[in-house]
């Protein structure tokens, strides 16, 4: 098996995979007579042929080393993982090589951050690291299919820097 070391999220490392959900260096407005920051527009949300609806994921926690054997992606939505603990996750993408996920990398995140895969970005499934493994999930709502998956003939092993 092929290692991937994991890597700290940051938006520089994941600009071309998505957007990091975070709270910027000060709020674009305060509201709420003062006593709320708000912190506008952090995701760009993108449906084809649908809308956008969440959803309550509660996935069983992973370990690492993590044994990354498949990868997914959907072609008419970005999807938007936003945890519901201040517990890290795994978050792992491959950009695409005529069709196939090239060679993935691993991200760990920081407390506060949650992703946004634009559409059609290859990504590993949804990876919380400890229990309660529960998110909020943004993504479309529509006919037809809108999941490809590709199991890589060798796997890798996802382990901590």
């Amino acid at each position: 098996m092929m290692r991937i070391v994991t890597e700290p999220l940051s938006a520089n490392a994941f600009a071309p995979f998505g957007d990091v959900i975070e709270l910027k260096d000060s709020p674009d407005k305060l509201i709420n007579q003062g006593l709320c920051g708000r912190h506008h527009d952090l995701a760009e949300m993108d449906f084809t042929n649908g809308r956008a609806g969440i959803s309550l994921f509660n996935a069983d926690p992973r370990s690492l080393p993590y044994v990354l054997d498949l990868v997914e992606r959907h072609p008419d939505g970005s999807q938007a993982f936003i945890p519901m603990t201040p517990a890290p996750f795994l978050v792992i993408v491959a950009a695409d090589e005529a069709g196939k996920p090239g060679t993935p990398q691993a991200f760990l995140t920081a407390p506060g951050q949650a992703i946004n895969f634009h559409k059609n970005t290859w990504h590993g499934v949804l990876t919380p690291l400890s229990a309660p493994g529960l998110f909020a999930v943004v993504d479309r709502i529509g006919p037809g299919a809108n999941l490809e998956e590709f199991w890589f003939d060798t796997p890798y092993t996802v382990v901590s820097a």
